[in-house]
């Protein structure tokens, strides 16, 4: 009698012990002569073993391993840019599954990523097979320029016709409330 050390049902990347009752020698249907075999791919598993006397038995009753396949390596689905400023988000999104597990525990379809990261996911099948993880999406989150301050190149209360230069502290770009563009305004 063949005895399995695990289950006989598993996933690729798996395996399972196989075991013969002790004796002087063992012939497996594989071909194997030793008293366990450790298999991992699917098939029907016999083995006769030899007593000290030299008689062979017959063959033991199979023994069938099945080994599922996992799942298709996943490909993420970013639903905007991936590099964006704080205070945005960017959803990421697994092709339909039975079960999912992203690299930040998430368990959903798709996630609200609004932080800087790498993410990957596996998805899962009925036969609970993990596919293996999907290439990394590495998410960019900057940074908010600091809160400009505005200089006033005189005084900001004066008399019709007269004007002020206001002048922002130093940036990039500018969009002042007036919609101008540069950094000092009259």
């Amino acid at each position: 009698i063949i005895t399995a050390g695990g289950p006989t049902t598993f996933c690729a990347g798996g395996s399972v012990t196989l075991s013969a009752p002790t004796s002087a020698s063992y012939l497996w249907s594989n071909s194997a002569t030793t008293q366990n075999i450790t298999v991992n791919t699917s098939g029907t598993y016999t083995v006769q073993v030899t007593n000290a006397a030299g008689c062979q038995s017959s063959a033991s009753a199979p023994v069938t391993v099945t080994v599922n396949a996992l799942p298709p390596t996943p490909t993420i689905t970013a639903g905007g840019p991936i590099t964006f400023c704080a205070g945005g988000s960017v959803t990421l999104s697994a092709p339909t599954s039975t079960t999912y597990l992203w690299s930040n525990n998430a368990n959903t379809q798709n996630i609200t990523v609004s932080s800087t990261g790498t993410y990957t996911v596996q998805v899962g099948d009925a036969n609970g097979c993990l596919s293996n993880s999907s290439a990394p999406v590495v998410v960019t989150v900057n940074p908010l320029p600091s809160t400009p301050t505005i200089t006033a190149g005189g005084p900001t209360t004066f008399c019709a016709g007269g004007s002020v230069t206001l002048t922002s502290s130093s940036g990039t770009s500018y969009i002042w409330s007036s919609g101008q563009t540069s950094q000092s305004i009259n």
